[in-house]
């Protein structure tokens, strides 16, 4: 069995981002991004908010995202997601296998938005020391840099236009 752990960053606002994004404003796109994924992630075909819930640490939505099988890479299209917002620095994805999703806001040293996604990916049918585990190594962390860009850009795009 092999757990993929990794993460990646990027800050929020690089030089020349138009227009700079504030706190709330991106934490208002992940608030959407959990209710609309398919706007966020091209691999979610379909989002259904199930339930929501007040915590005593946070808001908790249930919901149920479709994916398209060739991005999936297995026939298991349709996951039911435990999703806890925890106001205004981090979302946690929990699927039904074990698998685990953090969408972190943070700020650098300079006090600069930066976004991580953390991964922590189960695999139970592949060996840790694999040729497979590596394949899937490398696949997990070009998605998460896609993830973690393209929804930073996303939400700019929403902010342009109002939506935000």
């Amino acid at each position: 069995m092999v757990n993929i752990n990794l993460a990646y960053s990027a800050p929020i606002n690089p030089s020349g981002a138009s227009p700079v994004l504030t706190e709330a404003q991106v934490w208002n796109g992940l608030k959407r991004k959990v209710r609309k994924a398919h706007e966020f992630v091209a691999p979610i075909l379909e989002c259904e908010v199930l339930s929501e819930e007040d915590t005593e640490n946070g808001k908790k939505v249930t919901r149920q995202v479709t994916f398209d099988k060739d991005a999936r890479g297995d026939d298991n299209t349709v996951v039911k997601e435990v999703v806890y917002e925890f106001e205004p620095s981090r979302v946690d994805f929990h699927q039904p296998d074990g698998s685990n999703i953090y969408n972190i806001v943070s700020v650098d040293q300079d006090g600069n938005l930066v976004m991580t996604y953390a991964f922590e990916w189960r695999h139970p049918e592949v060996a840790s020391d694999s040729d497979r585990a590596k394949e899937l190594r490398e696949k997990y962390l070009k998605m998460a840099k896609g993830a973690v860009e393209g929804s930073i850009n996303t939400i700019r795009r929403f902010v342009k236009e109002g939506e935000l």
